[in-house]
């Protein structure tokens, strides 16, 4: 008999006993006599027995599914950190017997996430983009369906797994600082985003740890289009800044871009750096001085951590995975 044709019915025909045994036996709930047990157990690891993932699900009142909620409005340049994450979330997913299915939701429209939950159709979710008015967190707890959120949450009882932005960001700001830069000036996304508040906490770490002041009038925040990108770096160009820190790749694309245009020499004139590394600034003229994270790592862990809370094990509530400085020719120091 081929082994990848072995069913339960065929395992309660051969030992002559009910599905029901074979199930219970399999799934170790129920009543059953530890010998009939052993017997079963001994055929199916004899026989290479592996049981059917929706079977076992019944059984166990599971549906071997997890949910990755992502941005529906996500852009281009956001694409590598949620391809990465996700390959990790995938591969510790697969080791566990779990599929991984996506959920795109959008701040205003949370239905997909909704109907997956009404259909019982996933275990638990994970949250890959934490928001600081988020409407997703509410509805998972009503539901009292587990999560995580892969990122940082203002709410402790929230399960939490996160790159160490504030202590990279203030190791960067920090290295400017040490090297005699005067006015470093920072442009950064939408204050709706947790993680770009965890950078400027970073940013600001660094200003206090150096006893240094903050100039406020150097600090554009909100800037979440190209166009108010490129309108902060001429604000601070003009402002006579010697580097401008950017709190995300896209942020450093549009700004060297713009001092590009500007035919400013970086980093003779102004020096560039960001908080977050990809492709896009390893490759730029000249290389861009970026904090790296392991997204494929933060994936990986992100997910080992709901399994265990699926399985009622104790997990720590919050994660934190470290950084890489990477010095490159966007800085002098």
């Amino acid at each position: 008999m081929r082994s990848d044709k072995i069913t339960i019915a065929d395992v309660a025909e051969a030992l002559q006993v009910s599905k029901t045994t074979v199930s219970r036996a399999i799934s170790g709930k129920g009543r059953i006599g530890e010998e009939t047990r052993q017997k079963v157990l001994a055929y199916i690891e004899a026989n290479d027995y592996k049981p059917n993932v929706i079977a076992k699900g019944l059984a166990q009142k599971k549906t071997y599914n997890i949910a990755l909620v992502i941005p529906g409005d996500c852009n281009l340049v956001d694409m590598p950190f949620f391809q990465n994450s996700m390959q990790g979330i995938c591969e510790e997913a697969s080791a566990n017997d779990y599929d991984v299915m996506l959920v795109p939701v959008t701040s205003s429209n949370s239905g997909n996430l909704e109907r997956m939950i009404a259909n019982d159709k996933v275990d638990g979710v994970i949250l890959s983009r934490s928001l600081v008015k988020d409407t997703n967190i509410a509805l998972l707890k009503e539901e009292n369906l587990p999560f995580v959120m892969m990122g940082t949450s203002r709410d402790a009882k929230i399960l939490q797994v996160d790159n160490d932005h504030r202590a990279g960001c203030c190791a960067l700001v920090s290295r400017m600082l040490h090297s005699g830069i005067g006015r470093i000036g920072l442009i950064g996304g939408s204050k709706n985003y947790v993680v770009n508040r965890t950078r400027m906490q970073g940013y600001e770490d660094a200003f206090h740890a150096a006893c240094s002041k903050l100039d406020m009038a150097l600090i554009m925040e909100d800037c979440d289009s190209a166009d108010k990108i490129a309108s902060a770096a001429a604000k601070l160009v003009q402002a006579g800044v010697g580097a401008i820190i950017c709190m995300d790749d896209f942020v450093c694309s549009v700004t060297l871009q713009v001092l590009a245009e500007k035919k400013i020499a970086v980093p003779q004139q102004i020096q560039i750096a960001s908080f977050y590394d990809s492709t896009l600034l390893r490759n730029a003229k000249p290389a861009v001085t970026s904090l790296v994270f392991d997204d494929r790592a933060l994936g990986a862990l992100t997910c080992k951590v709901l399994l265990r809370y699926i399985q009622g094990e104790e997990v720590e509530p919050k994660s934190l995975l470290g950084y890489e400085l990477v010095i490159r020719e966007s800085t002098l120091f």
